[in-house]
């Protein structure tokens, strides 16, 4: 892992934890809680309420899920980070979501599965006290999106446009969604998610799905997931 953890002198480091499983959140706060260093003042359960809580808590640090209803980590990161700093903390390890990350603000990745409860406190102090730490699996995806050719074109993110349910549809596409499952998470029928998946690509003048993805992280290829 790059950077170094280092804890902020006089008080402890707040934290704001963002996710949509009420059980990742609550074993973050388990983690964090009884660290005498750092304290959780607040969490959110997705991206809409994540911008208010961290607005309204300036937090030293944010822990921000990439995959999350109402809009995704990333766009939430490039807005937050005015107030707090990021460390992104989700399953995801695909380098072009890596790097969107990065550009987006945040000061740091890590992946689940990939780290204890102790790097986790050691990574939170490093970004607290102004360090860029990367965990060695974010920073191999990292390195791949850096030597992958980029496009011209600037990132179309955070709208690009489109209303709060086509920015809610394309979220679930840039995560791998079929429409079938887009529909179940929701509540929609499939005749409605094709809509919505149309008028987004009319908006944002791509064809496919991974165009659409590409653009809207703002990468040269969409996400592996990504299913036609």
């Amino acid at each position: 892992m790059s950077g170094e953890a280092q804890e902020v002198p006089g008080r402890p480091v707040t934290v704001v934890v963002v996710d949509d499983n009420a059980v990742i959140r609550m074993g973050l706060r388990s983690l964090l809680d009884v660290q005498d260093g750092v304290r959780v003042i607040g969490e959110a359960a997705d991206g809409e309420e994540a911008v208010r809580v961290v607005r309204e808590l300036v937090p030293d640090v944010v822990l921000l899920d990439v995959r999350m209803p109402r809009r995704d980590g990333v766009q939430v990161a490039a807005e937050v980070r005015a107030w707090s700093k990021v460390l992104m903390l989700t399953y995801s390890d695909v380098p072009e979501v890596v790097r969107a990350a990065v550009d987006a603000g945040a000061s740091g990745y890590l992946v689940h599965g990939q780290f204890d409860g102790a790097e986790l406190v050691r990574t939170v102090l490093g970004v607290a006290s102004g360090s860029f730490v990367l965990s060695p699996v974010a920073a191999t995806a990292m390195r791949a999106a850096w030597a992958a050719p980029q496009t011209v074109a600037a990132p179309v993110r955070p709208d690009a446009g489109l209303s709060a349910r086509e920015q809610e549809v394309m979220g679930l596409i840039a995560q791998g969604r079929t429409n079938g499952e887009i529909a179940r998470e929701c509540f929609l029928s499939e005749k409605t998610v094709k809509n919505h998946v149309n008028h987004i690509f009319a908006k944002l003048g791509v064809r496919s799905r991974a165009e659409a993805v590409s653009l809207w992280l703002g990468g040269a290829t969409g996400p592996e997931r990504v299913r036609s």
